[in-house]
């Protein structure tokens, strides 16, 4: 497997994933779209289907990571080299940037609409537990499109949540989804796969969003903070170091059981 491919199949392959993923959740939340409410059913089936889409692409070319947590796990696994994490690595959060700017410009006028509606004007997130609110992070009201953020903002429980999803996901990839040379998914592995995502976002996936993903998080969130949306409020960069730490611990805590227990 040559660098070229890694690049374009981690590149392409994640940019399709963030982009029906991050779509899917922009038609569920911003206000005039035809799937405006639709749930968080909808969300997870469709996380679910980005992945399928972005991993049969990328599967017979980079083996279809898509996930610095995977490519983690699969470098302590043995079966990734390791000089080749760093370029799997950034070629994914370059593709997680591409996938995220295109929901933008997929659903333009949906976020011009929701930022300029008189009920989204001026609202405040809340956080469990603060009593003067207006030290709150700045959470933007269509950050959610774009990246992760907790239900209750308790960054222990927040981290343990985000290591337990990642943990199931590598774990499954590890012990029933691997293509021929270990490198990846195979093409069972990846329908095995989206099934999981599916699940952990039914499961899993309500107290923090369920990243599971360190680029599909930090990349989308890069977007968020540059585009020239009004209105759209902070990036909550107090919160990002967690769906890229937490996803990083759950993979190699899920190769460290693999290479213990399975092999």
């Amino acid at each position: 497997m040559s660098h070229y491919d890694i690049f374009i199949g981690e590149f392409v392959g994640t940019a399709l994933l963030l982009l029906l993923g991050g779509g899917v959740v922009a038609g569920v939340v911003l206000k005039r779209s035809k799937s405006t409410g639709a749930g968080w059913v909808a969300i997870s089936f469709g996380w679910g289907f980005a992945v399928l889409t972005g991993a049969y692409l990328a599967a017979g070319v980079s083996g279809a990571h898509l996930n610095p947590a995977v490519t983690l796990g699969l470098a302590i696994a043995g079966t990734t080299e390791w000089g080749d994490v760093p370029l799997y690595m950034a070629s994914q959060l370059a593709g997680a940037i591409v996938g995220a700017f295109l929901v933008w410009v997929a659903y333009m006028g949906q976020f011009k609409a929701h930022l300029t509606d008189p009920e989204i004007i001026g609202s405040q997130p809340r956080v469990e537990g603060l009593v003067d609110q207006k030290t709150a992070p700045k959470a933007g009201p269509v950050l959610g499109v774009f990246s992760t953020g907790p239900e209750i903002r308790h960054y222990w429980q927040n981290v343990l949540t985000e290591v337990i999803a990642t943990f199931v996901l590598v774990i499954a990839i590890l012990t029933q989804g691997l293509n021929d040379s270990g490198n990846g998914l195979g093409v069972l592995g990846v329908l095995i796969t989206a099934l999981v995502v599916a699940g952990i976002g039914f499961s899993l996936g309500g107290p923090t969003g369920y990243a599971i993903n360190p680029a599909r998080d930090l990349g989308p969130r890069i977007v968020h903070s540059l585009l020239p949306l009004p209105n759209k409020g902070g990036s909550d960069w107090t919160y990002a170091w967690v769906p890229v730490v937490a996803p990083l611990i759950g993979g190699a805590a899920a190769a460290g059981l693999y290479n213990w227990a399975f092999k």
